[in-house]
């Protein structure tokens, strides 16, 4: 079996090799790289021989280019690149600011190898992977938008069948519409609410009370 390709980028050097060994005693996972900043890491990206990781480990905080601006930097160039942040803080500024441009989950390096091996695991599958510090922050963001926004029956309609497993292309088939509308709903809304990821719409509507779990 091919094993999950995971990429680190972190200035600390006994961290980033502590972390390479810890990763290499998951059988699912193997490192392919490591940077020690986010200048470095962007360099190699434009190299033509670059070999796209599935995961890419983030530190926060490094010299030169820091977490967030690499992120910036991936958001505008590779949005593909699935990104797991990582930092000794867990100020809701930074994470947010991780978040929104981009970064798939945000862990604090004192994680217990357990929860670490799943959130690898959640991005990988399911594209993100948010603890419940970074879900109450974009719940609190939430909170900060809106009461006067009035969401029309077709958005109401979408939103419900965003919440579920399935992809744009089941909810476009399920609504009789195309996956360009479907397309158009989504970017509408993400505009309308000022979010960013389709985990944004589902904190929104939990909050709403649209849909319920």
């Amino acid at each position: 079996m091919e094993k999950i390709k995971i990429m680190i980028v972190d200035d600390h050097l006994l961290f980033s090799q502590s972390l390479s060994f810890l990763i290499s005693t998951f059988k699912e996972f193997e490192v392919c790289g490591s940077y020690i900043n986010g200048k470095e890491f962007t360099n190699a990206v434009e190299a033509e021989n670059f070999e796209k990781p599935n995961i890419i480990l983030l530190d926060v905080n490094m010299p030169i280019m820091d977490g967030i601006e690499t992120m910036k930097w991936l958001k505008q160039n590779h949005p593909d690149l699935k990104v797991l942040a990582l930092s000794v803080n867990d100020d809701e500024e930074t994470i947010m600011k991780m978040i929104t441009n981009g970064a798939k989950g945000y862990l604090l390096k004192d994680t217990d190898p357990k929860t670490f091996k799943e959130a690898l695991l959640e991005v990988y599958n399911k594209g993100f992977y948010y603890t419940e510090i970074v879900s109450g922050f974009l719940i609190n963001k939430l909170n900060q938008t809106e009461n006067k926004i009035i969401l029309k029956e077709r958005e109401v309609e979408f939103i419900k069948l965003a919440c579920t497993e399935k992809t744009y292309k089941e909810i476009a088939d399920g609504m009789c519409l195309s996956p360009k509308t479907i397309d158009g709903y989504r970017e509408n809304l993400f505009q309308k609410l000022e979010l960013k990821t389709r985990i944004g719409l589902v904190l929104y509507a939990i909050k709403h009370k649209i849909v319920c779990i």
